[in-house]
């Protein structure tokens, strides 16, 4: 222990002399048999839905629509469905209706007194997928899926109809309400009918399936199969936007039909789409693959499994990846272009925009949500379906292929040159500059006018990229809390690739080889979320430019966004609350006598591009904070940040209790 702390408490020193000078003796706790919890049926998912749905937010929510419509989509995929109908209706029950074999309604022959049906609601791991004998691929695997929905829904309805006779069961909150009733016979009608409404107690209060959000759910299955039919319905009371009460999505070109319509009016460095599909024995290992090449945005990659989006990618997505960068590579090596040799994956794929389906057997995933596949088996399937199909493609098209190999050697040019270079300047508007740090040019070249945003995140950095003016609003989207400059050496400054990437973007040097004429934008602006790791990571950076460029600061470059906290809207009057004190205030004046609808923004990349360039990016209606220093502050704001950022907590302890009096609105 140290000296101050030892004077700060010297009844603690003395208490650990006093202890270590005699035996421990065990804390009775009460710990006994009786402390043992079994829990039944489906009670371990109402008590941790996280682990089955990854949460209780807004995402988690509409989770359990994928797990609804994937049933559907495997009875599609094993050939037994032509269409599903998704129905949002006015009351909040969302129903999702195919015309499959219908769940088995039988004496199921482990639970003599329980239909078939029962049990695949109502028993966590009861599923027709584990053997691979009723469905050659799927995208339910677990056997939780339908039942952990029927445990988080206040109500959940079904029907079957099945060897012309209909069934009905209801269930609330896990537990059956009726037996299973025989409606009577039933013609011309065969399938399974899923009505639910989540449950408040478990999603909160007013919480409500979001229509747009579904409809693009339920469109992007039809985009993944070709061979279904997918209807969609909502009540018009629902829709606030632009989301179609009725719409058919059905997509025999599939993937290639999907990325058409995701990059449309973007310049392609290649003419045509690379797609293709491959299938092999009984669907087992099938793949579907669409890739194109933007020539002024960030690609991206959007993948499946068994109709599951993987949204953190996977094995499959590793297997893309290697297809294309060896085949571009051996390409270049055919054509004998010598440069060919140092292009990486990383230049094949940064500015490629891919989508990717696979279907195999019993595939495995990283957690019950099923974000990220991890069959090892995927990269093998993937690589030797895409490679094949590439090299035949580059070959047929020797034009777009030599375009395409042109392209991605000036992309390893200009990372080879970022390596080389701690400063560069901007970049001509027809050779882009790309950073590590995915920067998204404004298109003028002079700096006044310009302003550069600096968010934290990819999510956030999608939404900003939508809102912003291209012409004079840059986007750099940071990945997670930067180094904070304040206790760290100058080797790891040096060796920060965030930092690096950030000083390369502005322009200018750092310390004494700053130079302000060199600056690329006029403004800096530091837009995180209204939060407290917002607050953070904006003070971080803040004291980056303090220490690193000080004359950016002094010469009032460098700006906060003020993004809002909350929203507040009752039908067309819409108004956005900087904190609590600021919607309260609304509330008791602007929206007196009425019950609004208040949504709390959980960071900038759940806030809707609209939402971002009403309250925070148009310049008309902004409001931004300038970070300068005073002429009072200027002598002690040196001793100040090394105290509240250094590498000496005492130095931050004396702080905290000499200003503790003046602390008001705590965040504890």
């Amino acid at each position: 222990m140290s000296r101050s702390q030892t004077d700060l408490f010297p009844e603690f020193d003395s208490e650990m002399t006093e202890k270590s000078s005699r035996a421990r003796k065990p804390v009775e706790t009460g710990y006994s048999e009786h402390h043992i919890e079994v829990l039944e049926g489906l009670e371990p998912v109402r008590r941790r839905p996280g682990m089955y749905i990854g949460g209780t937010d807004e995402k988690a929510m509409h989770h359990l629509f994928a797990e609804v419509i994937d049933n559907s989509m495997d009875e599609a995929v094993a050939g037994h469905a032509t269409w599903i109908e998704v129905e949002l209706s006015a009351d909040g029950f969302l129903t999702v209706t195919d015309n499959g074999r219908g769940i088995p309604i039988g004496p199921h022959p482990k639970y003599k007194n329980k239909s078939a049906l029962e049990v695949v609601l109502t028993v966590l791991h009861a599923g027709g997928k584990f053997d691979s004998k009723a469905y050659n691929t799927s995208g339910g695997l677990h056997g939780v899926g339908v039942s952990v929905v029927n445990a988080l829904s206040e109500t959940l309805e079904v029907q079957v109809a099945r060897d012309q006779q209909l069934y009905r069961m209801v269930f609330s909150r896990g537990e059956p309400q009726t037996k299973l009733e025989k409606l009577g016979s039933i013609m011309n009608r065969r399938g399974t009918k899923v009505r639910f409404k989540p449950d408040e107690k478990i999603f909160g209060k007013g919480c409500a399936f979001k229509p747009a959000r579904l409809m693009k759910m339920a469109r992007s299955k039809a985009y993944l199969f070709g061979g279904v039919e997918i209807r969609w319905k909502c009540d018009p009371e629902l829709i606030k936007d632009e989301t179609p009460a009725e719409a058919v999505f059905h997509f025999p070109g599939g993937l290639s039909d999907y990325l058409t319509s995701s990059i449309e009016g973007q310049a392609r460095v290649t003419k045509d789409i690379f797609s293709g599909r491959v299938e092999k024995e009984a669907g087992h290992g099938s793949v579907e693959w669409a890739v194109a090449w933007i020539a002024d945005e960030d690609g991206f990659s959007s993948s499946y499994c068994n109709t599951i989006p993987t949204a953190e990618g996977g094995t499959h997505e590793n297997g893309l990846r290697q297809a294309l960068y060896k085949g571009l590579r051996a390409y270049g090596e055919l054509v004998n272009v010598k440069k060919a040799i140092q292009i990486t994956s990383e230049d094949v794929m940064g500015t490629a925009a891919s989508m990717l389906s696979v279907f195999i057997r019993e595939p495995e995933f990283q957690g019950q949500t099923k974000d990220k596949l991890a069959s090892a088996e995927a990269t093998k399937i993937v690589e030797t379906a895409v490679r094949d199909a590439f090299d035949h493609w580059l070959a047929d098209s020797p034009q777009q292929a030599t375009k395409l190999l042109e392209w991605t050697i000036d992309q390893s040019e200009e990372r080879l040159k970022r390596r080389r270079e701690k400063e560069v300047g901007r970049q001509s508007a027809t050779r882009k500059l790309r950073l590590p740090g995915k920067l998204a040019d404004c298109s003028i070249q002079q700096a006044a006018g310009t302003e550069i945003f600096i968010v934290e995140g990819d999510s956030a950095g999608g939404s900003a990229k939508s809102a912003r003016d291209r012409e004079t609003q840059a986007i750099l989207p940071l990945r997670g809390k930067i180094l904070n400059v304040a206790n760290a050496s100058s080797a790891k400054l040096s060796q920060n690739q965030l930092l690096s990437d950030l000083i390369q973007a502005l322009g200018v040097g750092t310390g004494t080889k700053y130079r302000d004429e060199d600056l690329r934008y006029e403004r800096v602006i530091i837009m995180t979320d209204a939060d407290v790791d917002g607050a953070h990571i904006a003070s971080l950076l803040i004291t980056f430019f303090y220490q690193e460029t000080p004359e950016l600061v002094e010469n009032g470059h460098l700006f906060l966004a003020v993004p809002p906290l909350y929203k507040i809207s009752d039908k067309s009057d819409v108004a956005y609350a900087r904190n609590e004190v600021h919607r309260d205030e609304l509330i008791a004046t602007r929206f007196k006598g009425r019950k609004p609808k208040v949504t709390r923004f959980k960071g900038l990349g759940e806030m809707d591009f609209k939402d971002l360039k009403e309250t925070t990016m148009d310049k008309k209606k902004r409001t931004l904070l300038r970070v300068g220093i005073s002429e009072d502050a200027r002598g002690g704001l040196g001793d100040v940040v090394n105290a509240l950022m250094g590498s000496k907590p005492e130095a931050r302890y004396r702080f905290i209790q000499e200003h503790a009096a003046f602390a008001k609105d705590l965040d504890i």
